[in-house]
């Protein structure tokens, strides 16, 4: 068991019976109400099941369970509405609602690995690598004179259909890295 003031950002806590992952922890001390200089945890979490958000206040002693989810490599394999099917290495299959998969849907493409996470023998979500590298299938042609000082960017489409800012000098059928973090642009890869 660990306090809400050592549970850490991406720490999964029991709160009420229910997962969450902690998204932002603040600890403080209470300037007004009964309790006054208290030390307090402001908290942002996320339900691990539901995908609902929540903020809120615990005391800095409060206890907590600390849940450690089990991770797999898997493959995607197929979209059956309204799950995604992934696949492990032994061929076992397993469904992650279209719910849960968020950001994921940006870059998923068939046979990509990645990491299933599960709480309690269920597949909850899906993490992916870092970053990954896909082909830019429309973007607009530079314009001669188009540079100013500074870094100077334009939109392109991957074949997910995400749309993101490159640099200039990229163009139609280029292959770049992007960071799944961050949704940025790292690199033109030749």
């Amino acid at each position: 068991m660990k306090t809400a003031q050592e549970v850490r950002v991406g720490n999964v806590i029991m709160v009420d019976g229910a997962p969450m992952v902690i998204h932002k922890s603040e600890y403080n001390v209470s300037k007004s109400g009964r309790r006054q200089n208290a030390a307090i945890v402001k908290m942002k979490m996320k339900n691990l099941l539901t995908n609902n958000s929540t903020e809120t206040i615990f005391q800095a002693t409060d206890k907590f369970d600390v849940v450690i989810l089990d991770k797999k490599e898997v493959s995607y394999s197929y979209f059956s509405d309204p799950n995604y099917i992934f696949m492990d290495a032994e061929f076992n299959q397993f469904e992650v609602d279209k719910d849960s998969m968020e950001g994921a849907l940006k870059f998923l493409e068939d046979g990509m690995i990645c990491e299933v996470v599960f709480y309690d023998e269920r597949a909850i979500s899906v993490e992916l690598p870092n970053s990954v590298i896909r082909q830019i299938t429309y973007t607009e042609p530079a314009v001669k004179g188009d540079t100013t000082s500074g870094k100077v960017m334009k939109p392109a489409n991957i074949s997910t259909g995400f749309e993101l800012m490159v640099p200039l000098f990229c163009e139609n059928g280029d292959k770049i890295e992007i960071d799944t973090r961050t949704l940025d642009y790292k690199n033109r890869i030749k």
